[in-house]
């Protein structure tokens, strides 16, 4: 990597000319997309140390872009080569840039202090280092990543640490969480509920103000300090997991009353005070937030001795995991009490329609548990590849040369079928675990007709047309629905 400066960086309170974003993923590759698209005078730079990805990102063929998104090969096609770049030269990036930022993974701890609560800030502290090193001028650094608050302290320090006497090199820190809904991340980008930022600086608060001011009305731009800016982020996700979680507990009590959760959704969605967004009943939240941010705010509420309140939050985290766990045993006692050897179609694997994420996706714990109990899976998503099942469910897809599956013979396992329809042919059932548009327009006559009879579909996204599934012969169970 070059360490070679594209040129010197403006003096504190000039106008910004380059961005650099650490972190080419879900976040920072189409967040820098949008902003190379509205402000064409500003050369962005998207870096990481993952050499494939960033060869995905310059692929000519915009359809093997390393994120799906609707939208945002187009975004791409625009900017590319012009004001967008893709690249590995970190050092260099960094050096160049006016603005840097910091868009890397915060996982959360599997050890040590916090393990399963907290975030792991490995790569916000590299990043911080590097950023630190690499910098010359003024720089402002951007927390774009979703940290658990107070983290800016850790940056300040990093920084604070490498600022020349003579003020050759000086730092300005702002928090800048993003909102985005994976499915919907470059409308979400273009019309934005709102931009936070957060900081101490009114300078550097109103140069990032500026960059979004290009298409984002002022209004919607809300400044906080810093602490405010970072905790916003993590208590909006769990709020938004908590309706889920909630939405989907009364569910359950809508299957056992035979009530329609979907009818009592709409009534209480209907008091402005509530709202309608995020009352609908599934398998439950998965992606790389709701679930992570909601633990580190377990483990900051019992850091600061709220024992009662980290329990409250924790629960909605249980209740999602009790969720899957309760569709994966429902599944298992509608097919006589056993799965073992049977093929089950499962359609969808990403954690919610319109994205190739499965982080956390709630599939991924159903067909563990169906996995476990030795079903034959046959796996069909548009968008994820079998490399990235594989990953997340610890175990290779089986061999093509394996034959059909028997009945009551043989382990769990797994395989990925190119379609819908192949995925039932000879199952037992079918599964929906994630609301891609085109399961709603199965052809059920034609697929029961392919499956072992008696045979099932269970609409863990009640997106099907059961009417039609039922005129097809299938035994219909739809999540929250009595």
């Amino acid at each position: 990597m070059s360490s070679t400066p594209a040129g010197p960086t403006p003096a504190k309170g000039g106008p910004i000319r380059s961005i650099c974003c650490l972190g080419a993923g879900y976040v920072g590759g189409p967040t820098m997309a949008v902003i190379a698209d509205h402000c064409p005078a500003i050369q962005v730079t998207v870096v990481d140390l993952n050499e494939a990805r960033i060869a995905a990102w310059n692929d000519q063929d915009l359809a093997c872009l390393p994120v799906y998104e609707p939208g945002l090969d187009a975004v791409v096609g625009r900017c590319r080569g012009r004001n967008l770049h893709f690249t590995t030269a970190v050092e260099a990036a960094i050096a160049s840039a006016d603005m840097v930022f910091l868009s890397v993974n915060t996982p959360t701890k599997t050890r040590g202090i916090g393990a399963g609560q907290a975030s792991d800030l490995r790569w916000i502290e590299a990043s911080a280092r590097q950023v630190a090193a690499c910098a010359q001028g003024h720089t402002i650094v951007v927390e774009k990543s979703t940290l658990p608050v107070r983290t800016a302290e850790t940056v300040k320090a990093i920084l604070t640490a490498a600022q020349g006497a003579g003020g050759q090199k000086t730092f300005s820190v702002l928090s800048n969480p993003e909102f985005l809904a994976e499915g919907t991340a470059i409308s979400d980008l273009e019309k934005p509920d709102r931009v936070l930022i957060g900081g101490e600086e009114p300078e550097a608060i109103d140069a990032l103000a500026a960059i979004y001011g290009h298409w984002v009305p002022a209004e919607r731009i809300l400044r906080t300090n810093l602490w405010s800016s970072e905790l916003s982020k993590l208590t909006a996700n769990a709020f938004l997991a908590q309706r889920i979680s909630s939405i989907n507990a009364i569910g359950a009590l809508c299957e056992a009353t035979g009530a329609d959760v979907r009818e009592v959704a709409k009534a209480i969605g209907s008091d402005s005070r509530i709202g309608s967004k995020f009352l609908s009943a599934g398998p439950g939240f998965g992606g790389s937030c709701f679930q992570k941010d909601i633990l580190n705010l377990v483990y900051l509420c019992g850091h600061y001795g709220l024992q009662e309140v980290a329990n409250y939050w924790q629960q909605v985290v249980e209740l999602n995991s009790w969720q899957q766990h309760r569709i994966a045993n429902l599944v298992v006692r509608s097919l006589f009490g056993t799965v073992t050897g049977k093929r089950l179609a499962v359609l969808g694997f990403a954690f919610k329609g319109d994205t190739n994420d499965t982080r956390e996706s709630p599939a991924i714990r159903i067909c563990l548990d169906l996995i476990e109990e030795g079903a034959h899976l046959a796996i069909y998503d548009p968008k994820v590849a079998s490399a990235q099942i594989t990953a997340d469910l610890g175990q290779a897809e089986a061999g093509q040369d394996q034959g059909p599956p028997q009945p009551g013979q043989g382990e769990g396992r797994w395989q990925l079928a190119p379609s819908a329809r192949e995925a039932a042919s000879g199952a037992d059932a079918v599964l929906i675990l994630t609301e891609w548009r085109e399961f709603q327009q199965i052809d059920w006559a034609g697929l029961a007709a392919s499956m072992r009879q008696p045979a099932w579909l269970f609409d863990g996204r009640a997106i099907a047309d059961t009417a039609a599934a039922r005129a097809a012969g299938l035994n219909v169970w739809t999540v929250g629905e009595g």
